[in-house]
């Protein structure tokens, strides 16, 4: 996961019943990775994370909106199913408008003991998303 460091900004907002997370980044994939951490974050703090172990996920969807819920989804699913949390994501996008992906992250699985429990993410909804590739910039609501 080397190259130059990209701005990549991400964090979360409250909403009535669930939880929001947003980012922003010059690039595409950028926003992707951005959500990506921003998901694991709602999990657990993110520098508690050692990078120790690698895992990819692939998605695909429709549109660039059905990809990204496909994608976060992927990572709930990895979670769920291996206790897998990351603290490094990597995507590359496939096709213009991108209609599949491949995430590289590295992370390690979850240990109570070391890292702090936040929310426990069931699912992320197509409720409210917003993806604006040219601008830089994505926002989905996540069911906790």
């Amino acid at each position: 996961m080397g190259g130059p460091r990209r701005r990549i900004r991400y964090g979360s907002f409250p909403t009535t019943a669930d939880v929001g997370i947003w980012a922003s980044a010059p690039e595409p994939n950028g926003v992707f990775e951005g959500l990506g951490r921003a998901l694991f974050a709602l999990m657990t703090d993110l520098r508690t994370i050692r990078p120790t172990e690698a895992r990819a996920v692939s998605a695909s969807g429709a549109d660039p909106p059905s990809l990204l819920v496909a994608y976060l989804n992927e990572l709930v699913q990895l979670h769920d199913t291996e206790g897998f949390v990351a603290r490094e994501v990597e995507v590359r996008l496939v096709g213009s408008p991108p209609s599949a992906l491949v995430a590289s992250l590295r992370g390690e699985r979850f240990d109570a003991a070391r890292h702090p429990s936040h929310q426990q993410v069931k699912a992320v909804t197509w409720h409210d998303v917003r993806l604006d590739l040219a601008a830089g910039r994505g926002r989905v609501i996540v069911d906790i």
